[in-house]
């Protein structure tokens, strides 16, 4: 597990963490991979983890009716992948597919929300950690549409 701590607490999400935070999170943190075309989740789906990328590349996609997936946001090495853990109906609003293998620090939502819960100051610390992400995708979400239907800002 000291291996898993350390990676953990090295990732840029986790950044300044205090060791009693991190040590939260880890009791519910896993190593997984995605070979290249695997779907880490699916719109719709139950959100019952997030990914903290290591290694490769994960593409965002929205499915457009006529069009197929559009791909929003690509993510890399030092980025978390998933938010809809942590907002109900803890349900994924996009899909998230590996472009090539993937490795990843898989974070159990269910877990870590219940941690959230009975530690406030942790819950405080993942949002401040999780609205500036969730701000930047909305953001990438807007451009990529205004470039999907030819609009120009």
């Amino acid at each position: 597990m000291e291996g898993l701590e350390r990676i953990l607490r090295e990732h840029p999400f986790f950044a300044g963490l205090g060791d009693a935070s991190a040590d939260l999170v880890c009791g519910c943190a896993k190593n997984v991979r995605f070979e290249a075309g695997q779907y880490l989740f699916r719109e719709g789906e139950p959100a019952d983890q997030f990914y903290l990328v290591r290694h490769g590349r994960v593409a965002l996609e929205l499915s457009a009716p006529g069009r197929g997936a559009i791909t929003i946001q690509t993510l890399g090495e030092g980025d978390v992948v998933g938010l809809s853990w942590l907002i109900p109906p803890y349900r994924w609003t996009n899909d998230a597919r590996a472009i090539d293998l993937v490795r990843a620090i898989a974070i159990d939502g269910a877990c870590l929300r219940q941690k959230c819960e009975d530690d406030h100051d942790l819950g405080y610390e993942m949002m401040k950690r999780v609205v500036p992400i969730l701000v930047e995708r909305l953001q990438a979400t807007r451009l990529q549409l205004l470039d999907v239907y030819g609009v120009r800002a």
